[in-house]
């Protein structure tokens, strides 16, 4: 059986956890990070020498990377559902699943941990307001993007709406005004309404 190390809490554990509920695919997932722990355990860096998470073991092959795991399993199990025949549909979910880490996440970090995981005391405001003000640049070339594709992965669900919708998740629950982006709405509305989202991804923000 696939196993899968990290806490269910984070958005990089729930996209592979998401994508193997997606594919039908039994695993065990194992608590590690955060209140956890583990990730410092001699046995742990033995699989991930970054010490994060996720990782997999499927049958004797160890992948950490949270991006590259969607990869594979969508290669490995997903031909005809989340797998794209087409290498031109491919690199389009790709784009968007580098994006997410390259240009969305950190300054995404910046106000998730200043909203969610400080305390107000110690909140650097300045830092929160302009990663709000850099988020919306950044959704609103999102939302243009989407009035072209109803997926980010294309024409049909898959990956790169996987990679990303976790951080959407958290955007709409995060206590900040929001403008409107219809396109990036609707888009959130069809991928929320997947079983596997709903069972994976709509958890308490920690």
């Amino acid at each position: 059986m696939l196993t899968v190390w990290g806490r269910a809490n984070s958005s990089n554990v729930k996209r592979v956890v998401w994508c193997l509920e997606e594919l039908g695919l039994p695993y065990e997932r194992i608590d590690a990070g955060g209140a956890f722990g583990k990730l410092d355990q001699p046995e742990y860096l033995a699989m991930n020498p970054n010490g994060q998470i996720p990782v997999i073991n499927d049958d004797g092959f160890v992948l950490w990377e949270s991006n590259a795991i969607l990869r594979y399993l969508a290669a490995q199990y997903g031909e005809g559902t989340l797998y794209l025949s087409d290498p031109k549909q491919r690199a389009v979910a790709d784009k968007w699943m580098d994006w997410s880490n390259s240009s969305f996440f950190g300054v995404f970090k910046t106000l998730f941990f200043g909203l969610i995981r400080t305390p107000v005391e110690q909140r650097d405001n300045a830092a929160i307001e302009a990663a709000q003000e850099r988020i919306i640049t950044l959704l609103t070339m999102l939302n243009s993007e989407l009035a072209k594709q109803p997926y980010l992965s294309g024409d049909s669900f898959g990956i790169g709406d996987i990679s990303f919708a976790c951080y959407v998740y958290a955007w709409f629950n995060l206590p900040v005004e929001r403008p409107s982006f219809p396109h990036l709405e609707q888009w959130y509305e069809r991928v929320s309404s997947r079983r596997a989202f709903k069972k994976v991804v709509a958890l308490p923000l920690s």
